[in-house]
């Protein structure tokens, strides 16, 4: 009979007593506290594989690296595994043992001032995605969770797996929810890690951001009062109450950063609701504030197809002559804009990062490409996520990977393969990389290989633009630096007839490219710093704005809350305890 003790991690636990038998708890059995996990760690729902010789080998070396720079460094191997000097330990051993993926220096072990990975001072960065959540909204945090791993701060707020990867799928190194932004440590999971005044603190203070767009994501459903059960939405109204941040409160941020920095730091998108239906709106957003460019999500609904005010918005594609192309009709139709926002004819479509379904463009194929391209040649279209079709976790590609499935001799990763080659010749179609770096460059690194190769073989690096999606995934930096480290093994790129990624490649991914596209200067020195007092200066009527769900009306008693929204975020110091929690096999 089992005698688990009462609201322990055993009870909890869906393996049996034989199978817990088999098994240790991981921070038990972590002698070395690495900073990357160096086997699977099951959270109870699983019976977990055991640790693989070449996971075995980079644990060794990871254990011989850090053991010798700390010694040299004076301190004790765990503390120094904390420090930025463990993580390239890990890298190096990972490129020992899996191959050459990060560029990474053994200088970086002793020198603090290489802790960047010798990502350059001049480097210029344009990030062409962030988010942030309004105020009042509570958002959600699973997307933290995944970029945040297992651990206690993900499991006080009752996410016990990978939110992404219900069924245990383990990544390249055979963990099923390892952290892509180990600098998160176990920061606590809270609506405030979204809000303005920790958005200013990571984007400008800790990073090396030096302009960037801010982003709106029309992907909730409407609740309607007195607490009924979410639906479609009917309208644009419906649609704006749902969201974690509109068109107008996304403008109102970057005017206020604009105004205390003194020089532009941030663009705003405005929102795409397609349909002859929507035109009113559409032309109030340009009225009302203006936008640097267009976001709009071919799997949101958004779209308007008739005059009936009970029938549901829809999803879209965009090449549909009745549905999108009077949307585009109006952008061009207030081409005055281009004078002040050089970026208003860039539009910016979601497409990818889909659970499973049918291959349309609805749902983030690309096949809609060719024919808006062509009959728009005036407009860019900046594919986000570059159609990238694995819902956040990239086990999907790694398999076609491995089993060698095929598109015109490279491997067919679903969409994105698809997507660079249809845009070969539409010189005005872009890949966006936010999420579909970051949620592969550490755990899938082959897959991320793949990606960025493919990107480059088929669109160039001028046609090729880099978005973090923070702060979904805490401050962009990490990002930037693995960027900058990365690069696709020889082999690899021999094979497979991709590019290497070079300095010049980087920077213009990075930065350069839209620089151009929104008529910005790139160099870092063109761009003044936000002031260290900026809390202090967010104006009352920004905090209402920030509350309101809406957007601008004249007169609306919005009400503010933010003096009663307490700032939950670490202070500064103290370092990661690079702790796991769940079991693995006992040796």
């Amino acid at each position: 009979m089992s005698a688990r003790r009462p609201g322990s991690r055993e009870e909890d636990s869906w393996l049996s007593d034989t199978q817990l038998s088999r098994l240790v708890r991981a921070e038990e059995a972590d002698k070395l506290g690495s900073p990357v996990p160096t086997q699977v760690v099951s959270n109870g729902e699983y019976f977990p594989s055991g640790q693989t010789p070449e996971q075995r080998e980079v644990e060794a070396r990871i254990a011989e690296i850090a053991g010798a720079a700390a010694k040299a460094r004076g301190m004790s191997r765990r503390r120094f595994l904390a420090t930025s000097g463990g993580m390239a330990a890990a890298f190096l051993a990972m490129n020992e043992v899996f191959g050459r993926f990060f560029q990474v220096s053994p200088l970086e072990l002793f020198e603090p001032a290489h802790a960047q990975g010798g990502v350059p001072k001049d480097l210029f960065v344009f990030d062409d995605q962030l988010h942030m959540i309004r105020e009042s909204y509570n958002g959600t945090l699973a997307l933290r969770a995944l970029a945040q791993g297992d651990g206690s701060a993900a499991r006080a707020v009752g996410f016990e797996k990978n939110p992404f990867n219900p069924e245990g799928l383990p990544d390249e190194f055979g963990r099923p929810w390892a952290a892509w932004n180990p600098s998160l440590g176990q920061t606590p999971l809270t609506g405030a890690n979204y809000h303005l005044v920790k958005f200013v603190k990571d984007v400008y203070l800790d990073s090396q951001v030096s302009v960037a767009i801010l982003s709106n994501a029309p992907l909730g459903l409407f609740e309607p009062p007195g607490g009924g059960k979410g639906r479609i939405p009917r309208n644009v109204d419906e649609s704006l109450t749902a969201m974690n941040l509109t068109g107008f409160q996304t403008a109102a941020v970057r005017d206020w950063v604009n105004s205390i920095a003194g020089s532009t730091r941030l663009l705003a998108h405005g929102q795409i609701f397609p349909g002859k239906e929507n035109l009113g709106f559409m032309q109030q957003q340009i009225e009302q504030f203006h936008p640097d460019s267009w976001k709009g999500y071919n799997i949101a609904y958004t779209a308007k197809l008739d005059a009936n005010p009970e029938s549901e918005l829809k999803q879209w594609r965009l090449d549909d002559e009745q549905v999108a192309y009077p949307t585009y009709e109006l952008i061009k139709r207030n081409r005055q804009e281009i004078a002040k926002h050089p970026g208003f004819f860039n539009i910016c479509i979601h497409k990818g990062l889909a659970p499973a379904a049918p291959d349309t463009p609805e749902q983030g194929a690309p096949t809609d490409l060719p024919k808006v391209s062509r009959d728009w040649p005036e407009f860019n279209f900046i594919i986000y996520h570059a159609c990238w079709g694995p819902r956040f976790f990239a086990a999907e590609s790694l398999t076609a990977i491995r089993e060698g499935k095929l598109r015109n001799g490279v491997p067919d990763i679903r969409w994105l393969t698809e997507f660079a080659q249809l845009s070969q010749p539409l010189k005005n179609v872009y890949a966006e990389i936010g999420t579909t770096f970051a949620s592969c460059v550490v755990t899938f690194p082959t897959v991320c290989a793949h990606l960025l190769g493919q990107l480059m073989k088929y669109m160039g690096p001028e046609r090729i633009v880099f978005g973090s999606d923070a702060l979904w995934y805490g401050a962009p930096q990490w990002q930037i630096e693995a960027f900058w480290r990365f690069q696709i093994p020889e082999d690899m790129a021999k094979k497979y007839g991709y590019p290497q990624l070079t300095e010049a490649d980087k920077r213009k991914m990075l930065g350069l490219n839209s620089a151009r596209l929104y008529q910005v200067p790139s160099t870092v020195g063109a761009y003044k710093s936000v002031p260290a007092d900026y809390e202090k200066r967010i104006p009352d009527s920004l905090k209402t704005t920030l509350n309101f769900p809406g957007y601008s009306r004249p007169g609306a008693d919005r009400g503010d809350k933010l003096t009663e929204l307490k700032r939950e975020y670490l202070a500064a110091g103290g370092y990661p305890e690079n702790r796991r929690y769940g079991w693995v096999r006992k040796l």
